[in-house]
C-alpha cells in the first residue's frame, strides 16, 4: 500500500483511539483527540491516570479498549510506542498511525513484521483529517 491507501485504509474504520491524550490542549495528544471529536467520529483516549479527558471517559493503557476498535493514533515517546504497538497487536487493531515523533524502528518493525499497516515518517492526522472527511 502507497502512504495515501494507508490513510484511506485507517480513516474508513468506524472507532479510534488515541494513545498519549492528553489534558493539555495544546500538547497534540489532546490535539488529535479533538480531531476526531470535531468530526463525530467514535474515539476513546488512552491515557494511565486521568479518568477523563475533553469530557470523554479514558481507558488505562490499549489492552483496556473495548472490542471493535479500528485505528489507533499513537502520540507517546518512542520508548512508550513499543510498548503500545506490542498491546495493539495483542489486541487485534492493525491500523496504526504514529505521529510525527512517536515512531521508533523497533515499533515499526514489529508492527510490520505482525501485519499491521503502519503509518509513519511525518504522515499527521491533524493535517491529513481534515482533507478526507
Amino acid at each position: 500500500m502507497n502512504p495515501t491507501e494507508k490513510i484511506d485504509a485507517f480513516l474508513s474504520g468506524t472507532s479510534f483511539a488515541v494513545a498519549g491524550a492528553s489534558t493539555d490542549r495544546a500538547k497534540y495528544g489532546n490535539r488529535v483527540l479533538r480531531a476526531y471529536l470535531e468530526r463525530k467520529m467514535p474515539v476513546t483516549p488512552i491515557h494511565p491516570r486521568e479518568k477523563e479527558i475533553e469530557g470523554i471517559p479514558t481507558v488505562r493503557d490499549v489492552a483496556s479498549l473495548p472490542e471493535g476498535v479500528h485505528g489507533l493514533s499513537i502520540v507517546t515517546p518512542p520508548l512508550f510506542t513499543e510498548t503500545v504497538v506490542d498491546q495493539a497487536i495483542s489486541k487485534g487493531i492493525r491500523h496504526l498511525w504514529m505521529q510525527p515523533g512517536a515512531e521508533s524502528e523497533g515499533a515499526i518493525s514489529r508492527a510490520t513484521a505482525a501485519g499491521c499497516v503502519v503509518i509513519h515518517g511525518g504522515a499527521c492526522v491533524l493535517v491529513e483529517l481534515p482533507k478526507r472527511r
